[in-house]
C-alpha cells in the first residue's frame, strides 16, 4: 500500500516519484516541513515548503482512505456479508465517497420503512417488481399477503415493495453516480427569508430571495448564506431541476411500459424525493461548504503570513502608547530587547486636555529612556494621539508611527501576559504589545491566537479544526524562515521552531533561566529530555550570535559544521575569517566538497549563509504616515485622495487604513488590474463614497471617470 500511496501521490501532484517517496521517508522518521524542505534538498529533489505540505497533506487522506476501507472489509466479514465481488469492490474504490457508496447497501442502519418492510417478507416481491416482466401487481403481490407478518391487503404488500425499491435506488452506485454529476452541474442555490425575520435578519438582505448556480456561488456568498441559514434568517436549498433527475433515475431503473414499471416509477419518485435528494443535496451543501472553507482559509492564512513577515523596525529603544480619550493614553518604555523599563499614563485629549503637563512627562521619559522611536496604537484616539507627538518639536529623525494593535486586547488578557507582566494591569500590557510588534512583529503575534490578528473573512464560519491546522502551519513556516534567537526568544516564539513544540520550548526556557545564556548550539543537548532527533531538526532554525563559534548565528546546520571547518583549512583560515572575508569564499572551488550527502543545493545554501550569516528574509523597515488633517471619517469627501495601508485581503475585495478608525473598502471592480496586494502594503487610494450611518467607505484603487459611481 506504501507504494501505491507514493504512486498516486506522485501522479496527482505531478511531482517526481523519487521526490515524493524520499518526502514520505522523512515525514515517517519524525522529521518536519521546515527541515526537509530547508536541509533534506538533495533527497526531495529541492522541493519547497508548498509541495513538502501537499505530499504530507495528500498522503495522510489517502491513508486515512485505507484506514476506511479497512475498516468496512472488518464490518463486512464480521457480519459475514463479504463475497468476492462485494470485497473487490470495496478494494477498487478510488476515493472516499465512491467507497461510501458501495458500502451504503450494507452499512448498519436503523429501522426503515424499507427495512420493516423486509421484517415481513416483501423483498421478493420487490425483486419481481424491479424485473419489470409485465405481470399484473395485484396477482403477483396476492400470495405476500399474511396478517401474521403484519401485511393485511395487497395495497400493503405493494406499499411495502415500492417502500424497498425505493430505498434500493437511492442506495444504487450507478444512480448516486449520476445524481450526483447533476446536483453538481445544475444544483441552483435558493435563498429566502424566514418569515417574519427580515427586519431582524436586516444584514442578510441582499440574500432574502436570491438565486444563482451552486457551482458558481463564491466562497464568501455561501459562508454568509449558510451562517443566514444557522441564525435561522434564511431559508436555502439546493436541488437541480427535479424532471431532469427524475429522467436519469428512470433511464437507469424504468425498461418497460407494463402496469408493474408504473409502480417502480412511482417508487423512483418516491425514493428521489424522500431518500436520494435529500441526501444528494446534504452532499452539495458539505461538498460547497468545504470548498468556501478551504478558500477562506486559504486567504485567511496567506493575509496571516503577510502579517507575521511584516517589516521589524529591529532594536530601538521604543515608547509605546495605547491611545485613550476619557482614561488617558497609557505608555510604556522598552529598551532594544523589548523588556519594559517604565510605564506611565498622560491625558492630552478631552476631557482633561492636560496637553502641557503630557508633553512634560513624554519629553523627559523620552531623554530618560534614551528614546528612538515612537509606536502608537491605532485604535481609538490614535490618530489625535499622533497629531499630539507631532507636535513635540521632536527630532526630525524621531520615527513616529502608527502600529496596528488588533488583537493586543487578547494578548492582554491571556496567561502570557500574566506570566510576563504578573503586576502590571491591562491598558500595559498592550501598550508594551504595541511597541514589541514594531520591534519584530513576528516575535510579539505568535503569542496570539492568529483569529485575532485581525485579518481573513468569515474565520469563525469556517472548520475550526482546519483553520487551527493550516494557521499553525503558517506559523511555523513563517518563524522558521526567520530564525529564532536561541537566548531571548519566548516560550511562544520557540514553540514553533521546528521540532520542539511547547513542552521542550518550555525546558528551554526554565533551562536558561537557570544557567544563563546558551554559549553553543551544542549547548542544547543539556536541556533534559532534549534529544538528538529534537536537536537535528531544531538546531538550524536557532541562532546564537556573538557565541563562540560564528556558524551558531546563522543557518548552517551543526551536521555541516565539519564541511565548512574543512572548506576554511583548505584556505589556510578560519572559520571567522571564511565569514567575513568576501575574497576568501570566492576561491572555494565548491565542486570539490560535493559527496553523496553534499549536492549543490546544500552547498549554494551554506555560501549564501557564509555571505551573509542569520541573514532576515523580511523587508526592511520602511516610516509611513496618514494624510495629516484627516483623523475621523466625518473629515472624508469623495473623490479626495489618500495615502493607505492594506489591512485585510479577502475575495471580494481589499480593506484599506486610512487612518479614521474605520477601514475602507476597495471592492474588487474597483482593483488595479494585474497588480496583487498584500496586507501591510502601503497603497493610493479616493474616496468613493461615506455612508456616515453605518459607517462605511468605499475607495478605489483605479483612476475613476467623472460621474461614475463607485
Amino acid at each position: 500500500m506504501y507504494t501505491e500511496i507514493c504512486e498516486r501521490v506522485s501522479q496527482e501532484l505531478k511531482l517526481p516519484r523519487g521526490s515524493v517517496e524520499a518526502v514520505l521517508l522523512l515525514l515517517e522518521k519524525d522529521c518536519t516541513v521546515p527541515f526537509i524542505a530547508r536541509y533534506r534538498k538533495e533527497a526531495t529533489g529541492s522541493l519547497d515548503e508548498e509541495a513538502v505540505l501537499s505530499i504530507k497533506e495528500r498522503s495522510s487522506r489517502l491513508e486515512e482512505l485505507e484506514a476506511r476501507r479497512n475498516a468496512i472489509i472488518a464490518s463486512l466479514k464480521e457480519r459475514e456479508l463479504l463475497s468476492p465481488q462485494l470485497e473487490e469492490a470495496v478494494r477498487s474504490a478510488s476515493s472516499l465517497t465512491a467507497l461510501e457508496d458501495v458500502y451504503l447497501p450494507h452499512r448498519p442502519k436503523r429501522r426503515t420503512r424499507a427495512s420493516l418492510a423486509v421484517e415481513k417478507g416483501l423483498a421478493p416481491l420487490a425483486d419481481i417488481l424491479l424485473r419489470q416482466e409485465g405481470r399484473n401487481p395485484l396477482e403477483i403481490a396476492a400470495p405476500f399477503v399474511d396478517e401474521e407478518k403484519g401485511v393485511g391487503a395487497i395495497e400493503e404488500a405493494l406499499q411495502g415493495a415500492r417502500d424497498i425499491v425505493a430505498e434500493r435506488i437511492s442506495e444504487n452506485g450507478e444512480a448516486r453516480r449520476r445524481i450526483r454529476v447533476l446536483f453538481g452541474r445544475r444544483g441552483k442555490l435558493k435563498s429566502s427569508c424566514v418569515k417574519g425575520k427580515g427586519e431582524e435578519g436586516a444584514n442578510f438582505k441582499d440574500w432574502f430571495a436570491w438565486e444563482e448556480p451552486a457551482a458558481l456561488a463564491p466562497s464568501h456568498r455561501i459562508l454568509a448564506m449558510f451562517r443566514g441559514e444557522r441564525e435561522k434568517i434564511l431559508s436555502l436549498s439546493l436541488l437541480p431541476p427535479e424532471d431532469e433527475a427524475l429522467r436519469i433515475l428512470r433511464e437507469v431503473f424504468v425498461h418497460g411500459a407494463g402496469a408493474d414499471s408504473a409502480l417502480v416509477d412511482e417508487a423512483i419518485v418516491d425514493g428521489y424525493r424522500r431518500l436520494l435528494g435529500p441526501s444528494m443535496e446534504t452532499e452539495l451543501r458539505n461538498a460547497l461548504k468545504r470548498k468556501a472553507d478551504r478558500d477562506a482559509i486559504a486567504v485567511f492564512a496567506k493575509n496571516v503570513r503577510e502579517i507575521l513577515l511584516a517589516s521589524p523596525l529591529g532594536p530601538r529603544n521604543i515608547l509605546a502608547v495605547d491611545p485613550g480619550f476619557r482614561t488617558g493614553c497609557k505608555f510604556v518604555c522598552l529598551n532594544r530587547q523589548g523588556d519594559l523599563l517604565f510605564n506611565g499614563t498622560i491625558y492630552p485629549h478631552p476631557p482633561r486636555a492636560d496637553e502641557a503637563k503630557s508633553a512634560e512627562v513624554i519629553l523627559k521619559a523620552i531623554e530618560d529612556y534614551a528614546i528612538e522611536a515612537i509606536a502608537i496604537g491605532n485604535g481609538t484616539a490614535g490618530r489625535e494621539t499622533e497629531r499630539f507627538f507631532r507636535g513635540l518639536g521632536l527630532p526630525s529623525n524621531m520615527l513616529i508611527t502608527m502600529v496596528n494593535e488588533s488583537g493586543a486586547s487578547i494578548y492582554s488578557a491571556s496567561e502570557t501576559a500574566r506570566r510576563e507582566f504578573p503586576d502590571r494591569d491591562l491598558t500595559v500590557r498592550g501598550a508594551v504589545s504595541i511597541g514589541r510588534r514594531l520591534l519584530d512583529p513576528l516575535a510579539e503575534l505568535v503569542k496570539i491566537d492568529p483569529k485575532s490578528i485581525g485579518v481573513g473573512q468569515y474565520q469563525h464560519d469556517v472548520d475550526q479544526k482546519e483553520l487551527k491546522n493550516a494557521l499553525s502551519t503558517v506559523v511555523e513556516s513563517c518563524v522558521n524562515a526567520v530564525g529564532v534567537e536561541l537566548n531571548t526568544a519566548s516560550l511562544e516564539l520557540l514553540s514553533f521552531v521546528s521540532g520542539i513544540g511547547s513542552a521542550t520550548a518550555e525546558r528551554i526556557v526554565k533551562h536558561r533561566e537557570a544557567n544563563g545564556p546558551f554559549a553553543s548550539r551544542k549547548d542544547l543537548m543539556h536541556v533534559p529530555r532534549l534529544g538528538p532527533k529534537t536537536f537535528e531538526q531544531a538546531a538550524g532554525f536557532l541562532r546564537i550570535r556573538g557565541g563562540e563559534n560564528p556558524l551558531d548565528g546563522s543557518a548552517v546546520h551543526p551536521e555541516r559544521y565539519a564541511l565548512v571547518e574543512q572548506m576554511a583549512r583548505d584556505l589556510g583560515c578560519s572559520v571567522t575569517d571564511l565569514v567575513s572575508n568576501p575574497a576568501l569564499r570566492s576561491k572555494l572551488e565548491i565542486q570539490k566538497y560535493i559527496s553523496p550527502e553534499v549536492g549543490l543545493p546544500t552547498l549554494t545554501d551554506i555560501l549564501n549563509e557564509l555571505e551573509k550569516p542569520g541573514r532576515d528574509p523580511r523587508d526592511s523597515f520602511e516610516p509611513f504616515s496618514f494624510q495629516e488633517g484627516v483623523e475621523k471619517i466625518e473629515d472624508l469627501l469623495p473623490g479626495m485622495p489618500l495615502p493607505g495601508i492594506v489591512t485585510n485581503i479577502t475575495s471580494f475585495g481589499v480593506f484599506v487604513d486610512v487612518g479614521v478608525h474605520q477601514d475602507g473598502l476597495v471592492h474588487r471592480k474597483h482593483l488595479p488590474h494585474g497588480r496583487e496586494l498584500r496586507p501591510g502594503e502601503r497603497v493610493g487610494v479616493s474616496v468613493l463614497e461615506v455612508d456616515l450611518p453605518r459607517k462605511r467607505i468605499s475607495l478605489s484603487m483605479r483612476e475613476e471617470r467623472k460621474g461614475r459611481r463607485g
